[in-house]
Order: C-alpha cells, then sequence, then structure tokens
C-alpha cells in the first residue's frame, strides 16, 4: 500500500466512514421519542457551525493558495475549489461526531468517531489540501455549532434527568403510588 493512498484513505474515505456510522446512530440510537427534537437541534447545529464557517471564510482568509499550490505539487485528496479556511471536511465529520455524542451518549461509539475525526484532520494536512490551522478550525466552528446541545436534558439508565443545575428523578404515575390509609 503507497503513501499516496493511505494519505487519500484517511484524508476522504474516512469522512464516508463517519457519515455511515454517525447516520446509523442518529437514526437508530437516538429514542422514538426524542427524535423530532434531536433532529431539530442536529440541523440547528449544523446550519451554526455552517453558516459561521462561511461567514469567516468571506472576512478572513490567511492564504489564497492551498498548501500543494503554495509547493507546485498535486493535492492528496479531493478538495473544493476555494481557499480551504476553514476545513470543510473537518467541520463536517466533528458536526457528526458531537451530534452522535449527544444525541445518543454512546461513549464507545463517539471516541471511534473522534479517531476518525483525527485521521481525516492528519489526512487533510498530510495531502496537503489544508493548513493545521484550517483544520482546527474547521472542528473548532462545529464544536461553536454544538452549543445547540448545551440545555439539551442528559439522561442514564437509572431514568433520571440532570438538567445543569442537579438531578430531579422520574416521577411515578399516580397509579403507582401507594395509597395512604385515609386518602381517597
Amino acid at each position: 500500500m503507497s503513501a499516496d493512498f493511505l494519505i487519500r484513505l484517511i484524508a476522504d474515505y474516512a469522512v464516508i466512514a463517519v457519515v455511515l456510522i454517525g447516520a446509523w446512530a442518529i437514526l437508530f440510537k437516538v429514542p422514538k421519542g426524542q427524535r423530532f427534537k434531536a433532529y431539530s437541534r442536529i440541523l440547528m447545529a449544523g446550519l451554526t457551525a455552517y453558516m459561521l464557517a462561511k461567514f469567516l471564510a468571506t472576512i478572513y482568509q490567511p492564504s489564497d493558495l492551498r498548501p500543494f499550490e503554495l509547493l507546485g505539487v498535486n493535492a492528496g485528496a479531493s478538495y473544493l475549489n476555494n481557499p480551504g479556511f476553514p476545513s470543510d471536511h473537518a467541520l463536517f465529520v466533528t458536526a457528526i461526531t458531537a451530534a452522535v455524542w449527544f444525541e445518543t451518549r454512546t461513549k464507545k461509539l463517539s471516541i471511534f468517531l473522534v479517531a476518525l475525526v483525527v485521521l481525516v484532520c492528519v489526512g487533510r494536512v498530510a495531502a496537503l489540501v489544508h493548513t493545521p490551522f484550517d483544520v482546527i478550525a474547521g472542528v473548532g466552528i462545529a464544536l461553536i455549532g454544538a452549543l445547540w446541545y448545551s440545555n439539551q436534558p442528559r439522561t442514564n439508565n437509572q431514568n433520571r434527568e440532570t438538567h445543569g443545575h442537579g438531578k430531579s428523578h422520574s416521577r411515578r404515575s399516580n397509579s403507582s403510588r401507594k395509597t395512604v390509609v385515609g386518602e381517597s
């Protein structure tokens, strides 16, 4: 396996793995009763990150040329015809990973996706289509978009919810409460 193929594999094709795994987790791991709210948060987080990235790209570009253009070599991975700040690939895979973590709380899957995000970011720099600053900015902007998840109630296996300032226990219905003598 050549180095060029390995770089392209992690810079481009790891993105496909993140998308497929993330879509599976978001479609099948989010509880049915919470899907509308979860999908709404995901949409708003993604749109916020995307719009912020495009706004920053219009007001700031560290360079008009990508690293491979500056070096006069071929790009080692696919790229959009723009200066490259911030990295759309890094932003996209980070946003998907944040959505999976915040909406499913599946620790092992999220750690695996974070590892793929790191690989994608390293691959984009190794392929000379982005600078380290480009991919760091893409990740950072996606995490800013993820602030939409900050007020989301957290649940654990004991059916308790944490709402930021403490814990509130799920209330039992009236039919499951014990009847006290003399009470009707």
